[in-house]
């Protein structure tokens, strides 16, 4: 149970940094459906930089400028150029999939056995690890866990406590406002694009180096989809988004967990399916969301 625990709380690292950066994104008004590709791209830059100059930090470097140059893409064609969300995401989501597998072969070919890196090393914290039940769950994680500790106060804090969350909060609720205060709005949103292609890049580069140690373009599979939707049903909140962020963690550790049990009868594409089946079941059941008034809607001056 311990370790089931443990490795929930580690599957829902990438979901809290991917949630978290719609979060930000969203509540300027921009929805972020390029999340996947992002995440994807991500994953790739951070395998490949990892790979070619062994240093996982600086595979997550590359992760986080990947991703920032796909959401600077997502950014131009959606702020500047005011074209449509969810349509530009699509588009940019299957460009990148196949972007990645191109340069996977150009630059490693097709190789008789998978390509690996070691992945981040579990950091056991003095004292703190030897609590019983908590130390071996909270305290024996890798490095990005230990900053998710800090990042989903902090965001907290930044959102609801600054003026700078102020800022971007109203620039999804009433961009209007922000505009006659002298601030511009789009430069506002784009900003917020880019800190959330950052987000969405080390999410990424969670599954390859972080996690697996390994890239294919399939592995990602959907989870920019699942941080994309915890997005909502945490209701735009850093709390809301970690709590949900644990429930979906748990439905991934509770799936590898049973497809590597002998002692069930059930196919294993039913535990692979579980988060996904959760994520449906939850935002169905949902009765209402405080969406941001202005979710999805560029923002004219002139009007």
């Amino acid at each position: 149970m311990i370790n089931l625990l443990a490795r929930a709380l580690m599957m829902s690292t990438p979901l809290l940094y991917g949630s978290l950066s719609e979060v930000f994104a969203e509540r300027t008004g921009m929805m972020v459906t390029a999340i996947e590709g992002i995440f994807l791209m991500g994953a790739w830059a951070g395998f490949v930089c990892a790979f070619l100059t062994k240093s996982l930090f600086l595979g997550l470097l590359a992760a986080m400028a990947a991703g920032i140059l796909v959401s600077a893409v997502y950014g131009w064609i959606t702020v500047t150029l005011k074209q449509h969300q969810i349509v530009t995401g699509t588009a940019i989501n299957i460009l990148v999939l196949g972007l990645c597998s191109f340069l996977q072969r150009v630059i490693f070919g097709v190789p008789l056995t998978p390509l690996t890196v070691q992945p981040l090393q579990i950091i056991k914290l003095p004292l703190l690890s030897k609590i019983p039940v908590l130390g071996p769950v909270f305290f024996s994680q890798n490095i990005l866990t230990y900053l998710m500790y800090l990042i989903v106060p902090f965001s907290f804090f930044v959102l609801y406590r600054t003026s700078l969350g102020l800022t971007l909060r109203s620039a999804g609720e009433n961009p209007e406002a922000v505009d006659v205060a002298g601030i511009n709005v789009n430069r506002v949103r784009f900003l917020a694009v880019l800190f959330s292609g950052a987000m969405g890049g080390i999410a990424g580069s969670f599954y390859s180096i972080g996690y697996l140690g390994m890239f294919t373009t399939s592995i990602i599979g959907g989870r920019g989809w699942i941080a994309f939707a915890i997005c909502f049903l945490g209701n735009w909140n850093p709390i809301g988004a970690f709590v949900g962020t644990l429930v979906f963690g748990l439905a991934e550790a509770v799936a590898i967990y049973m497809q590597s049990s002998s002692g069930t009868f059930l196919p294993n594409e039913l535990f692979i399916a579980l988060p996904y089946i959760l994520t449906i079941f939850l935002t169905v059941s949902r009765k209402s969301f405080n969406v941001p008034a202005k979710l999805g809607t560029p923002y004219n001056k002139e009007n």
